[in-house]
């Protein structure tokens, strides 16, 4: 019997706070998590999707556990901590569908992720995080982490969703997200991330610099302007615009894990960016990070 690869998503879990949602104004979301429950989706039994993250013991952990597993992600790679919790983010919505974020988060459990090591990453062949899990990191951990994947014979697929509030300054986020670009093997920023944190003046320029920097497989989310690939000889896709805009936070989370699910079952660089647009089209169109399956 052939092994089932296993994918392995590393970051924060947090409790979701939505008051402009009556009907489910308490959640469980995060941009990594929200990739795993995406990618389990898209590619059923075909992987084994495990989350690598730090709960409490408490019983909103218990409960956000239980969560995970109900969505078919695997638990066993999370840790426990004895004295903290996890982290809590409230959303507003406008009325586009954009949103804005409050969070408390400065003492989560999560921030103490690999503070024992990195047994958590043994025996996966894909490791997928972002750079919000580079962030919330204490720095040391950070340079061992990326020291850890470049050497771990598992590939790297990276997001670098970038949140200024979560790092000590820009540089410092410049040059931890520049050496996490150098080392993935799949890239799949956003154009306004990359714009915001390395001064592109636009797609053609953020493609050059990750090509720069061995970035070639994968691709660059341009928000309602779609997503190209980041191999340069690939011909432009008419990807549809959206058509119902209800909810923008996981538009990108969702891109990710449609995307990585095709190209695990082996579809073209083409058929991947059909395929995650169209995945990102019907989760905006609905409430809330993690749409009804």
């Amino acid at each position: 019997m052939t092994k089932k690869p296993v994918i392995a998503c590393v970051g924060e879990a947090m409790v979701e706070l939505s008051f402009d949602r009556p009907e489910q104004q308490i959640g469980f979301a995060g941009d990594t998590l929200n990739t795993a429950v995406y990618l389990v989706r898209a590619t059923g039994a075909a992987a084994q999707v495990e989350f690598v993250t730090v709960l409490g013991r408490d019983a909103v952990s218990d409960r956000m556990s239980a969560f995970i597993a109900d969505q078919g992600v695997g638990c066993a790679r999370i840790r426990r901590h004895p004295g903290r919790l996890p982290g809590i983010y409230a959303i507003a919505l406008d009325s586009k569908g954009e949103r804005s974020f409050s969070y408390w988060r400065d003492q989560s459990a999560a921030r103490c992720l690999f503070e024992d090591g990195f047994a958590q990453l043994e025996g996966v062949d894909l490791i997928y995080l972002s750079a919000i899990t580079l962030a919330i990191l204490p720095h040391s951990v950070r340079l061992s982490l990326l020291a850890h994947l470049e050497a771990h014979p598992a590939r790297v697929a990276f997001d670098s969703n970038y949140r200024p509030r979560l790092w000590e300054d820009i540089e410092t986020a410049r040059a931890v997200t520049e050496a996490a670009w150098r080392i993935a093997d799949i890239a799949l920023p956003s154009l306004d991330d990359e714009m915001a944190l390395f001064g592109d003046r636009d797609a053609q320029a953020v493609r050059a610099r990750l090509n720069g920097w061995g970035a070639r497989k994968g691709a660059l989310k341009m928000g309602a302007g779609g997503a190209i690939s980041l191999d340069p000889t690939a011909k432009p896709l008419d990807l549809p615009a959206a058509q119902k805009v209800v909810d923008t936070t996981a538009a990108g989370d969702s891109f990710n894990g449609a995307w990585l699910a095709a190209h695990f079952r082996g579809a073209s660089d083409e058929d991947c960016l059909v395929q995650a647009h169209a995945c990102a089209l019907e989760v905006i169109a609905q409430p809330g990070a993690i749409i009804a399956a």
